[in-house]
């Protein structure tokens, strides 16, 4: 079992970065193969000479967005909503297209009254 404090170390060093100024997105799972950054680096480690491929802008000009695939907005506001918040961007866009669906569907079915 990890300690919190090596549980946010592992995140912070799992972070994607973004692009202030074009926003392309770092990622460290696949690295940047253009600037022979190896996949896996963190964005701690990446050389401070690197530069966005896309626009060139510098290491400075980007910050971190976290992890992908995890629930957005402040994590002690992660625990409120019914469940909701603590749902992933792709998770809330099933649930949102799926219950619009059913409402178009339902909405369909009227047709069907005499």
């Amino acid at each position: 079992m990890s300690t919190p404090a090596t549980d946010s170390t592992e995140s912070k060093a799992l972070d994607r970065y973004e692009c202030l100024t074009c926003g392309y997105v770092y990622e460290p799972t696949k690295g940047d193969d253009r600037r022979q950054v190896p996949p896996g680096t963190p964005f701690s480690e990446v050389p401070v000479d690197w530069r966005c491929p896309v626009c060139g802008a510098t290491k400075s000009r980007f910050r971190s967005i976290g992890i992908k695939g995890a629930p957005s907005g402040f994590q002690e506001n992660l625990r409120y909503g019914l469940g909701v918040n603590a749902l992933t961007p792709g998770q809330k866009n099933i649930l949102i297209f799926g219950a619009l669906g059913l409402a178009v569907l339902f909405f369909l079915s009227l047709y069907g009254l005499q």
